[in-house]
């Protein structure tokens, strides 16, 4: 296959980019599109011969847009009309008004792309401004595959449960038909050298779209309660939840943390142990994991500054049992009480370990000028690199 030209809409911090270069398929990126000022800083930074367009999609004509010539769209429109946690406005909201755009100049193309990826959040599946995505698929010939994925499927240590959609226009090479429900893992054929998309009669997903539950590792995203918690344990933890977290430590198809950890943060580790107000306040609201672990919870953009629901932070101290320090919390003074939880040396994932698990490579870098604050605020909107390259193999091959 020649180099594909691939356009990035929404290109952020380039994790679209890297997934591309991960999956080993020929590509020139002939424009990444956004308007993100901090964003576009870091993406100049890594990728600073493709040509960064700090523009508005709406604003990009279409004979701006048939000049460049593409094969291949990868997209990940705003996530925030979407969550369960926001206002889920769906097409109504303003930020979904450049993803309806892109939706209304696809048909009017020259040459319409030979391959689309989109990314999403977990109830992107269910909204209005999906249906009108399949439409427009379907009408302008393409087959497509949708699939529920976290990181885990590729041994990352980390929850990150998203919506794909993996497109090919009807003039590829395409042996299967669209599979018209979502699927829960990798889309394969019976021949794995040359993996497709699954025909529906061969694919057993689930009747209906996943939806989070106290076994759904991102359920901290949701807002929601269980209707059933069990008696509560430490750390505000039910026996549900520590069995579901043993049984994921337990998964050695996964990696452990520690593989994805700073060699020399410990030079450096004051920076990143959590302030005694924050240990008082939420000590009992903490995902606390250990570098042995296989599990971490999604990081958010409002990770390092929010506790509850933005991701893991590490104990660091192996000889402290967490036991012994939370199971009688409750009898100590407040000073008592901040010596105990210092024992167990906590501290937050700095932004490069953030980064390794999200898939980014070494040679990821930040601009010197970027804050902390900053890199964790695009490190969670960004996406999973190796999750993207999977899928872009499967699509192409």
């Amino acid at each position: 296959m020649s180099g594909l030209r691939v356009i990035e809409l929404y290109s952020g911090i380039g994790g679209m980019h890297y997934a591309l270069k991960d999956s080993g398929i020929p590509y020139q990126v002939v424009a990444a599109i956004d308007i993100n000022p901090t964003a576009n800083q870091i993406y100049k930074h890594n990728f600073p011969d493709t040509p960064l367009w700090n523009k508005t999609i709406e604003g990009i004509t279409l004979d701006d847009f048939n000049k460049l010539s593409f094969d291949m769209i990868l997209m990940s429109p705003p996530c925030q009309p979407f969550t369960r946690i926001g206002l889920q406005g769906d097409i109504a909201d303003p930020r979904t008004k450049s993803f309806l755009y892109i939706l209304d100049l696809l048909p009017r193309l020259c040459r319409r792309p030979r391959f689309i990826l989109l990314e999403n959040v977990k109830g992107f599946e269910t909204s209005s401004a999906r249906e009108r995505l399949v439409k427009t698929l379907m009408e302008c010939g393409y087959t497509y595959q949708e699939v529920m994925i976290s990181p885990t499927s590729v041994g990352i240590p980390n929850s990150r449960l998203r919506y794909y959609l993996i497109a090919k226009s009807s003039t590829e090479n395409f042996s299967t038909d669209t599979c018209s429900k979502i699927l829960e893992a990798f889309p394969h054929s019976a021949d794995n050298d040359c993996p497709a998309f699954l025909n529906p009669a061969e694919s057993n997903p689930p009747e209906e779209p996943t939806v989070s539950s106290p076994s759904d590792p991102d359920a901290c995203l949701t807002g929601e309660e269980d209707p059933q918690r069990d008696q509560v344990l430490y750390k505000l933890e039910t026996r549900m939840d520590a069995q579901r977290k043993m049984n994921q430590n337990k998964d050695v198809s996964v990696r452990q943390i520690q593989d994805f950890l700073e060699p020399q943060i410990e030079d450096n580790i004051e920076n990143y142990l959590l302030p005694p107000k924050t240990l008082l306040r939420y000590a009992l609201l903490l995902d606390i994991v250990q570098p042995t672990c296989r599990r971490s919870v999604c990081f958010t953009k409002g990770y390092g500054r929010y506790v509850e629901g933005t991701g893991s932070v590490l104990k660091c101290c192996m000889e402290t049992e967490m036991e012994s320090v939370f199971g009688g919390l409750d009898q100590y003074s407040e000073e008592e009480k901040l010596q105990q939880l210092l024992r167990l040396k906590l501290r937050y994932f700095t932004p490069r370990e953030v980064a390794n698990l999200m898939g980014f490579p070494q040679s990821f870098s930040f601009p010197e000028q970027i804050s902390t604050k900053q890199k964790y605020r695009v490190l969670g909107n960004s996406l999973n690199v190796m999750v993207v390259a999977r899928l872009l193999q499967l699509m192409v091959s």
